[in-house]
Formats: C-alpha cells, sequence, structure tokens
C-alpha cells in the first residue's frame, strides 16, 4: 500500500503535520487540543518535478509552515495574541543570528587558526567548525526545561508517523511501540547538509583563493544548492534501507533532539495528523473563517 508522504514539525506543546493539509494541534492551557488547519494541499507543482529544485522548495515550504505554527501555538498554548511586529522581529534575530552563528563565525575561526591559502583544506576545518557549533549548540537547548517538552513532542510526531506509514490504526497504543527516530527527519537533513555544505564550499577553491569577503558570500549563494543535495541524499536513504548507514549522524543526532513522549503527547500528534490527513469529517478550527492561508501546487515529501 502507498502513502502520502507526510511531515511535521514539534511546536509549543503542539505538532504540526503537513500532508493532504496543514494543519498544528495544540493543547491549550485548558487541557483541551485546539487544531488549526495553516495551508492547503493541492496536485501539481511543476518545481517538484525537478531534482535538486524541490529540494529547496520543500525546505522552504517547511520552514514557512514551521514559522506560522511556531506563533500559532504560542498563542493557542498561553491564550494570549502574539503581535506580528514581536514576530517579525524574531524572526529577523533568528536569521541574523544563524549567519552570523553558522557562517560568518566558523570562516573568521579557520581563518584565526592560521588557513589562509588552501580553499578546500579552509573549506573542511571551516565545515567541522560549524559542525561542531551545531553540535553544541544541540546539545545546550536540550537541557532547558521548555525545549525537552518540544523534544517530546518531537518524539510523538515520529512514533505517529511511523503508526501512520506501518498501516495500522493510529492509536495511542499502536505509536507507543514505534521509535523517536525517522529516516526523514529534518535533524537528518541538517546533518546532511553540513556534511555536503564542505564539498560544495571547496569545489569554488578550483577557481582560486577567496578573501573573506568572497568566502562568507560563496555560502550564502551556495544555500540552495547545498540544500538541493542534501534533500536529494535524504530521499534516497529513506527509500533505501541499505543506505541508512550513510545517514547514522543525523539518525544519532536525533537522540538528542528527539524524547520518548506521554501519552497526551501522542494524543496531539494524533489528532493533528488525522486532520492532516482529512481522516475527520468534522473539523472545530481555531479563526474557522480564516483556517486556510496558503497552498501549495503539489504534494510535497515534507521533511519529517
Amino acid at each position: 500500500m502507498n502513502f502520502l508522504k507526510v511531515g511535521g514539525q514539534a511546536v509549543i506543546e503542539g505538532v504540526l503535520m503537513m500532508g493532504k493539509k496543514v494543519v498544528v494541534a495544540v493543547r491549550g492551557s485548558d487541557g483541551n487540543i485546539a487544531v488549526k488547519e495553516i495551508g492547503g494541499v493541492s496536485q501539481n507543482n511543476k518545481w517538484m518535478k525537478y531534482p535538486f529544485i524541490r529540494g529547496f522548495v520543500s525546505l522552504f515550504y517547511s520552514l514557512s509552515f514551521g514559522l506560522k505554527a511556531i506563533d500559532l501555538s504560542a498563542e493557542l498554548s498561553s491564550g494570549e495574541e502574539m503581535k506580528k511586529s514581536e514576530s517579525v522581529i524574531s524572526i529577523l534575530i533568528a536569521v541574523v543570528l544563524a549567519i552570523g552563528l553558522f557562517i560568518v563565525a566558523p570562516a573568521y575561526i579557520t581563518k584565526w587558526i592560521g588557513i589562509r591559502n588552501n580553499e578546500f583544506l579552509f573549506s573542511l576545518i571551516d565545515g567541522f567548525i560549524r559542525l561542531g557549533i551545531f553540535l553544541l549548540y544541540v546539545w545546550g537547548i536540550s537541557l532547558m526545561k521548555d525545549v525537552k517538552r518540544v523534544f517530546q513532542y518531537h518524539g510523538a510526531e515520529h512514533k505517529t508517523v511511523h503508526n501512520y506509514e506501518s498501516g495500522e490504526e493510529l492509536s495511542i497504543e499502536n505509536a507507543r511501540k514505534y521509535s523517536t527516530i525517522h529516516p526523514r527527519c529534518g535533524t537528518n537533513f541538517l546533518m546532511i547538509f553540513l556534511i555536503v555544505a564542505v564539498l560544495v564550499h571547496s569545489l569554488f577553491g578550483l577557481f582560486g583563493t577567496l578573501n573573506m569577503f568572497q568566502r562568507i558570500l560563496v555560502r550564502l549563494i551556495a544555500l540552495p544548492i547545498v540544500a538541493g543535495i542534501s534533500y536529494e541524499l535524504l530521499r534516497l536513504f529513506d527509500k533505501y534501507p541499505k543506505l541508512r548507514i550513510l545517514a547514522a549522524p543525523g539518525m544519532l543526532l536525533q537522540k538528542l533532539t528527539t524524547a520518548e513522549p506521554d501519552d497526551s503527547q501522542l494524543e496531539v500528534a494524533i489528532v493533528s495528523l488525522r486532520h492532516a490527513l482529512g481522516m475527520e469529517d468534522e473539523v472545530e478550527l481555531v479563526n474557522k473563517n480564516d483556517s486556510i492561508d496558503t497552498e501549495i501546487d503539489k504534494p510535497v515529501e515534507f521533511l519529517g
């Protein structure tokens, strides 16, 4: 039996699921599960037919819906409405910090070490430093109580997707027995991305030694290229289980980015997926008149 390639993300006290529809389910402060549909999926996006390009498209949609879902989950879980200006400022700060921490800082640390004129070696050391910073960052936030709960919802999302892909009825009892590790996880994608980036960046050294401004510019320009290659590798590892040994670093990292959920968290993930798959005949949506604000042209194989 063929199944839709669903994906999802953990959010604040909830789970975003992406299938036929894009849905967020959140456990509110009153203990009830609030559900909102934030996107629709139609059937014909020509860009999703092209390898490498489809990876960047899928990543764009995953990030776009993810940002909307985080803001929405914060509102639904707390009962307080977020100002749009606060959301925009938060996104800008996050982008600037990401560029500074994972692109600019590694390049300058590599230069400080003394690697200057060998572009391949520079890219290799720069890449390992970037990977080290990323691992330290993930480890650091995993110690935070609030983040730990998000990681539990991440585990609930994976267990629920495994339950769906197994063909068994979606239920807490069935989902409970599955692993919190999933080969199509965004964590896997990030690890593959970091490794592929080293190789792609080093190729620019064939055109000669770059200065610092050129190196940083190259890393920004290469983002879609690296994302496209990484996505195709992720699809390959998902399709052919025997190749998953090559994705072992990302699978191991999920030991940090996921945690064992409780039954109430599994319930939220199951509710979210059932609505995303259109399995509920009557959906009580928050802000029902404004429930769908985005459309995708084709079923995207979302990061899970």
